[in-house]
């Protein structure tokens, strides 16, 4: 396997000194100034997020989780294997990495299930976005297990692919405690030191990125990302050489997407690394772990704000948009299939058609569920849909 080394962009002095620093072949420079350490809100004691009481009332994390971010073929999951060798031996912490190409199926990206026609009602969200939702729940009852040191919480559908593909993959790694008997509720392993779960995934939207803070927030938990930024057309290549790639437009349409870290202008994202592929020194590896040191020291704090009304008023107002768009794209979608049949295509394809731009509106009106857009006026977006939709329309017309 290619050796792939490591480089943050510049964003601040070097630290004084590294923190915890393992051996090491890379150089990782921080882009964000460390948040400094602030005495955490202290949480309900419990198995995982007992805090380390210190004078001054402050507090050290006692997990945490870290997003590997960027295109496919980046070399995320390079990196994430590579830190779980290493952190278990040097700084001594517990580390588990999951990654979503192995918990989420293969079936999950292939085509939609069949959508209704252009009146009826929007076709069903697409499998691998569903898929998404289920693995964040799975994990959510997994940490909710770790933090109160309870069993895990059975989800309704018991037996479901989904939940068993988590539980093999937390077994396979050691992070739940031997069974007393065969079919008895399980439980999370007890750690020596902090535990960090890396998720690996392209986590293209921040929106994504998002949901997972936000389970960090309710747990009291570290939150940090590695994003890493890699120029497409090395993302290709590597790809082109993997046994089973993915298509060049597939890669190509995220990179257009992808939004990376906005330290500016979220504080959430403060804890952040954003890694290019470059000729390395030692200095890697020891940014990456001052980065998780650094999150320890300062866990996500429930209710820092009032976020929950805020959250509340971001949906009351997606819904309205989401609403107006959704009336727009059925006027769109019922006048480019009159556009089709006036060109006479064939019943066949004029029903690939009728399916095709239900599956561009239901993508089309999720992103703007997830908060993607909303703070465009709906006209504007609405007509970037059109222009799609005319984009599939022509496709079928001048085949």
């Amino acid at each position: 396997m290619r050796n792939l080394m490591y480089h943050c962009i510049y964003h601040q002095n070097k630290p004084s000194k590294p923190a915890l620093a393992p051996p090491a072949r890379g150089r990782a420079r921080a882009c964000a100034q460390p948040r400094p350490a602030a005495a955490a809100a202290a949480g309900p004691p419990s198995a995982l997020a007992a805090e380390e009481e210190e004078p001054g009332g402050g507090g050290r994390a006692r997990g945490g989780l870290c997003l590997l971010c960027g295109l496919p073929a980046a070399g995320k999951s390079t990196l994430g294997r590579a830190l779980r060798r290493r952190l278990p031996r040097r700084p001594g912490w517990a580390c588990a990495l999951l990654s979503y190409d192995e918990l989420i199926p293969p079936e999950a990206f292939g085509p939609s299930e069949p959508g209704a026609g252009p009146a009826g009602p929007p076709p069903l969200l697409p499998r691998w976005k569903r898929s998404r939702r289920e693995l964040l729940q799975c994990l959510e009852r997994f940490l909710q297990a770790l933090v109160t040191g309870e069993p895990l919480s059975v989800p309704p559908a018991a037996g479901q692919p989904g939940w068993e593909r988590f539980l093999a993959c937390c077994r396979g790694q050691g992070l739940l405690a031997p069974q007393e008997r065969h079919g008895g509720p399980e439980t999370p392993a007890a750690t020596a030191g902090p535990l960090y779960l890396i998720l690996d995934d392209n986590f293209y939207y921040q929106s994504m990125r998002y949901e997972v803070y936000q389970l960090a927030r309710k747990y009291s938990l570290s939150f940090c990302q590695l994003f890493l930024d890699c120029p497409l057309e090395c993302c290709l290549q590597r790809n082109r050489l993997r046994s089973h790639p993915l298509p060049d437009q597939t890669i190509c349409l995220m990179a257009r997407k992808i939004e990376m870290p906005d330290l500016k202008k979220n504080a959430w994202e403060q804890n952040s690394l954003i890694l290019k592929s470059s000729d390395c020194t030692l200095e890697d590896d020891e940014q990456i772990i001052s980065l998780l040191a650094t999150a320890l020291e300062n866990p996500v704090k429930q209710n820092e704000e009032n976020l929950e009304q805020k959250e509340a008023d971001r949906a009351i107002c997606a819904a309205s948009t989401v609403h107006q768009a959704d009336q727009v794209c059925r006027r769109v979608i019922s006048q480019a299939m009159k556009d089709a049949k006036d060109k006479n295509i064939l019943p066949s394809e004029m029903r690939s058609l009728a399916e095709e731009l239900n599956k561009l509106k239901a993508e089309f009106l999720e992103d703007l569920r997830q908060g993607n857009n909303l703070k465009s006026q709906t006209c504007s977006v609405t007509s970037s849909f059109q222009d799609e939709a005319t984009n599939v329309v022509n496709k079928y017309i001048f085949k």
